[in-house]
């Protein structure tokens, strides 16, 4: 059975997820604060977080950004805002999808199910060829590691996934849809926005230059396009 940290100051909406995940088969362990709920994500070994947004003691933004310094486990932000700005700022944080309060107990099982599944799947697959290069780069499907002219790139497992199916599409343009469903699924409910975040946030972490990326290059009006050579 599977742990998902739950953290929500909520005490009826946490306990009505908790309800939903357990019936899920899936183990759930509860922090109503960001203090307490930042060290249990640190403590223990979670297949997923879900984090509120706005919590009492520490806000769910900063207890991301302090998590994603140690851990990559995937995240999934619960906001009442249904302001762009709060989810722009918790993706470029490192969460790996959000869903805006309310929301019905099935759009969030839903949600939890295809980011386990699509990591699950992809720490379990494994090719009998398991390194992959691509310019200066190099996959290694079975670590799930990419390293840069040696040198190891800090990713998320979403970010991860991603970088992945680039290199392994290079030099073919990929719509928003067709990355939206490789990686977080044919269920998934959110618009296609959030494939655009996580582009500028990889960018940020494998391009020399972010404002010039010559490796993860738009194809306007369309989606994305890996270049191994960088556009040589």
């Amino acid at each position: 059975m599977e742990k998902i940290l739950l953290i929500e100051d909520d005490e009826k909406l946490a306990r009505m997820i908790e309800l939903e995940l357990v019936h899920e088969d899936y183990e759930v362990e509860k922090a109503g604060d960001g203090v307490s709920g930042l060290k249990a994500a640190e403590d223990g070994d979670h297949a997923l977080i879900l984090l509120d947004i706005m919590l009492p003691g520490m806000s769910g933004i900063e207890v991301l950004r302090r998590l994603r310094k140690t851990k990559d486990v995937p995240v999934i932000l619960l906001t009442a805002r249904d302001e762009t700005v709060d989810k722009v700022l918790g993706l470029d944080s490192g969460a790996d999808d959000y869903v805006t309060k309310p929301f019905s107990p099935s759009e969030l099982v839903a949600r939890v199910d295809a980011i386990y599944r699509r990591v699950s799947l992809n720490s379990a697959g494994g090719t009998s060829s398991f390194e992959i290069v691509s310019g200066p780069f190099t996959v290694n499907t079975k670590s799930r590691v990419i390293t840069k002219n040696g040198g190891a790139v800090d990713l998320t497992q979403v970010e991860y996934q991603i970088i992945e199916y680039f290199i392994k599409n290079n030099g073919v343009a990929l719509d928003r849809k067709s990355i939206l469903t490789h990686i977080w699924g044919d269920s998934y409910f959110g618009d296609d926005k959030i494939v655009d975040v996580n582009i500028r946030r990889l960018r940020m972490k494998v391009e020399d230059d972010p404002s010039t990326p010559v490796f993860i290059q738009t194809v306007w009006g369309y989606g994305y396009k890996w270049t191994a050579d960088g556009g040589q």
